[in-house]
């Protein structure tokens, strides 16, 4: 029984161990694409899981009505079996596209890996891969980048917003560290979208000039 407790406790701290080593791996050295990437561009893109990883953590107590120092009287809560299954979705799907970054540093993100129903193999045409990043960079733009600007209020690309309240400055300043990172999610994955593309662009061939023949 011992040696059956030891053994469990030891596939635990390896499975534990693995899922540490995946939310803080680090960028490798170099990139295995056909042209090499910049590295920091390469770094850049292997933050995005972490930089977004403390509001995804943030989040996930509302998934069972805890409201985090918010304050929200007279919101309606939804039930447990809608507000569980939205807020975890939610949380990992967040990361699962951050993830998709690194796609843009890497060879995967030029050639679909083989897995892939239908496509595996194939080369990922540029365009296909540049268009959706960056519409998505400009989305998360537009959703998280703010700026306050005082008496409770944010400026942001689509207007002036009011500030969610909370009941002390401690759950305010938690929920600011926590999720002000986010800000920075859409700019990097339009910067990182433009470095694939240019990355990826077709090599301009110079014009060769004939010399006339002379007689």
């Amino acid at each position: 029984m011992i040696i059956g407790d030891g053994l469990v406790g030891r596939v635990r701290a390896v499975n534990i161990s693995r899922v540490i080593r995946f939310l803080i791996h680090s960028a490798p050295d170099a990139s295995d694409t056909e042209r090499p990437v910049r590295r920091w561009v390469l770094r850049l893109a292997y933050a995005m899981p972490l930089v977004i990883l403390p509001a995804c953590l943030w989040r996930l107590p509302f998934a069972v009505h805890f409201d985090m120092g918010q304050d929200l009287k007279g919101v309606g809560m939804p039930t447990y079996w809608l507000s569980i299954p939205y807020v975890l979705g939610l949380s990992v799907m967040s990361e699962l596209i951050a993830f998709l970054c690194i796609g843009l540093v890497r060879r995967w993100g030029e050639v679909a890996p083989g897995w892939i129903p239908f496509i595996g193999g194939r080369r990922v045409r540029p365009l296909a891969a540049f268009v959706p990043a960056l519409l998505g960079g400009m989305i998360l733009t537009v959703l998280f980048v703010g700026v306050p600007i005082g008496d409770g209020q944010d400026l942001t690309l689509y207007g002036v917003v009011d500030s969610q309240p909370y009941d002390n400055a401690w759950w305010k300043a938690l929920a600011l560290i926590c999720t002000r990172p986010l800000g920075l999610w859409g700019p990097a994955v339009i910067v990182l979208a433009v470095a694939y593309y240019l990355r990826r662009r077709p090599e301009s061939k110079a014009p060769t000039v004939t010399e006339p023949l002379r007689g």
